[in-house]
């Protein structure tokens, strides 16, 4: 509850800070191309967009904000929330009115679930439903990007000991089975623990106390590039991957949720403006775990702004064409 309370106040001083400005910077616009060249302008529709404040987010709210506003929308940019809490907060409270969200964290954080569904259908329909009927608020298609938890390790120790699936730690001496993860994900109740049960190497017998390192998000990626830790904890489509060739262990055995993202719309705008199915969905159908993680490491590697990320991208694929 703490937390919720923060992350609340929180956006209130994003939102008193904004007053009917941006919080997210600033937001191409152009002309719509491509697929999108026939759909049915948003002139009248006044909407706000929220994202969370990591680089996937503020790259796909950005997305969100160009093609509106390039199709006539008078949008407000509400990027580069604090957290999860805070953006659904602003859905519920009606501050925004659209953003993107992933299927894992709606069912668990938002509904209540104690576990997620792997099966990315199943985890959708089940959260699309129980979404609209407690809140109005509507799924769209979800993208095939599954930006789950995972666990990775450098090219050269998955080559040496021969493994790609995190069944295969079993395979490793006890004493190589050296793990970094979050303190969040080292406490939730679908988190570490519990996968290790899952694959069938208990905490403790099958891989010791002192074996377990909590570190930040960053310093899980860089430690385990360093080879401080065999495996470490990381999101599947976070741009790191790939700058520092880590291999991502296969989750055979299907312990984690999916995190499949969809624009969530609420019903009362939607209903007004039944077009942005025919916006979104072609662009959200584009969006690869490839295409994120590639994204995502001009931002976190490059350090590009989202907004230039976003447009560029468009423009490439063909939906958008600058003014």
């Amino acid at each position: 509850m703490k937390r919720l309370v923060a992350a609340v106040s929180a956006l209130l001083v994003v939102l008193s800070g904004c007053g009917l400005g941006t919080s997210g910077g600033f937001v191409p616009t152009g002309a719509l191309q491509g697929p999108l060249s026939s759909v049915k302008g948003l002139d009248g529709l006044t909407i706000g967009i929220g994202s969370k404040s990591f680089q996937e987010q503020l790259i796909l709210g950005k997305i969100a904000a160009i093609l509106m506003r390039s199709a006539g929308a008078d949008v407000q940019d509400l990027t580069n929330m604090p957290g999860s809490d805070t953006s659904r907060q602003a859905m519920i409270q009606g501050q925004i009115q659209m953003s993107w969200e992933y299927t894992g964290t709606a069912w668990i954080s938002y509904l209540g679930h104690d576990t997620g569904i792997p099966d990315k259908q199943q985890q959708y329909d089940a959260v699309r439903k129980e979404d609209e009927q407690k809140y109005g608020f509507i799924w769209l298609k979800p993208a095939p990007m599954n930006n789950s938890y995972g666990f990775a390790m450098t090219r050269k120790e998955s080559e040496r000991l021969g493994i790609t699936k995190l069944s295969q730690v079993r395979s490793v001496p006890v004493k190589e089975r050296t793990f970094c993860v979050e303190s969040e994900f080292a406490n939730r109740n679908d988190g570490f623990e519990p996968m290790l049960k899952h694959y069938g190497i208990p905490l403790g017998s099958g891989v010791p106390r002192d074996n377990i390192r909590t570190l930040d998000t960053g310093a899980v990626y860089a430690a385990t590039s360093k080879g401080d830790c065999r495996f470490g904890e990381i999101f599947t489509t976070d741009g790191r991957i790939k700058s520092l060739d880590l291999v991502v262990l296969e989750d055979d055995k299907k312990y984690f949720p999916a995190y499949n993202v969809a624009p969530v719309i609420s019903k009362k705008v939607l209903d007004e403006y039944p077009q942005l199915r025919d916006l979104l969905q072609p662009v959200s159908d584009k969006l690869t775990d490839e295409v994120l993680i590639e994204l995502n490491a001009q931002v976190d590697v490059d350090g590009r702004e989202p907004a230039d990320v976003a447009m560029d991208w468009l423009v490439k694929e063909g939906f958008v064409s600058r003014d």
